[in-house]
């Protein structure tokens, strides 16, 4: 054979590119958790207190949800799917609705081409959601589901409400300016 001894190039479309794909949606689930806060941070019963009014209220409720939005994103979920572990069926449901949110929608590359037309994201988005949210309910868990999303809310609504935001760094973040170091010593200055 003539090509022993040789290293195979990338080009082949085999099962290196399958590993591919893998490395690239562990890189992008890291990413995706790696916007999560310390849970430390966001449990510090020293930030809560109540609001003077309901506009600050409202501004606590905008800061925190763009700051905590992965951690709550995590309880909802995690919330859900607890109110769903007496219902083996909708949890299959639910666990396979959320396989073919990733492949489908968030660990995606490339554009999602169906029968040689390319669908729009936007698109992917409201037909999944519409089918996750079908299959649940056919699954006759509607009244869990309702319940455990009205927890997650109220739960969500209530922490952005009463956490204090003096010690978040919001828009440092956001624009990338702030290194590790630089938080630390913006949190030990005085207020």
């Amino acid at each position: 054979m003539t090509t022993y001894g040789t290293i195979p190039t990338s080009s082949s479309a085999g099962p290196s590119s399958n590993l591919d794909y893998i490395t690239r949606a562990k890189e992008r689930i890291k990413a995706g958790l790696g916007s999560r806060h310390p849970w430390k941070l966001m449990f510090d019963f020293h930030a809560i207190k109540l609001p003077s009014n309901f506009h600050e209220s409202l501004v606590r409720m905008k800061i925190n949800v763009s700051y905590f939005r992965m951690n709550y994103a995590i309880i909802v979920l995690l919330i859900l799917f607890l109110s769903l572990l007496w219902h083996p069926i909708s949890l299959i449901v639910f666990i396979i609705m959320m396989a073919a949110w990733l492949f489908l929608y968030f660990l995606r590359d490339e554009p999602l081409v169906v029968f040689g037309r390319t669908i729009d994201d936007r698109v992917v988005l409201i037909v999944m959601s519409v089918l996750t949210l079908v299959f649940l309910f056919l699954t006759s868990a509607t009244e869990n589901i309702l319940v455990a999303l009205l927890i997650g809310v109220v739960f969500v609504v209530l922490h952005a409400a009463l956490r204090k935001t003096d010690d978040l760094f919001l828009d440092e973040e956001a624009t990338g300016l702030m290194t590790p170091t630089t938080a630390a010593s913006a949190g030990s200055s005085p207020s």
